[in-house]
């Protein structure tokens, strides 16, 4: 499996007992949480550190805020940065007050996210 199953049901169930209207969808060799139809969260298994990180949509100006924490960094797929969003390491959310903390972060964040627009199909 390309994620952390356990986090992810740390993530689904503390969704679940906010009573937030969520899905799942696969993506980027992870998992990612929709909320309003809008990336909010997710995990993926990272090689270069060999370890599960947890994906965060903060915005641009909150993850520059929040790059002083324990265990975030920028998050990357292409070598470049992607703006608004911050990779967290496990000694970064294991702390099940950590992961509400971030947790958070991203569901304040979800209002104010742009939806992606839908690819057409050929």
């Amino acid at each position: 499996m390309a994620y952390d199953t356990y986090l992810a049901e740390r993530i689904r169930q503390y969704f679940t007992e906010q009573q937030l209207n969520f899905f799942e969808k696969k993506m980027m060799g992870g998992l990612v949480f929709m909320l309003n139809d809008k990336m909010c969260c997710g995990i993926h298994f990272d090689k270069k550190r060999n370890c599960d990180l947890l994906m965060a949509r903060v915005g641009e100006e909150a993850a520059q805020s929040l790059m002083s924490r324990q265990g975030c960094h920028p998050m990357e797929f292409t070598g470049r940065p992607m703006k608004g969003y911050v990779s967290i390491d496990p000694n970064g959310f294991d702390l099940e007050e950590d992961l509400v903390f971030w947790l958070n972060h991203c569901i304040a964040f979800n209002p104010k996210a742009k939806i992606a627009k839908k690819r057409k199909t050929k």
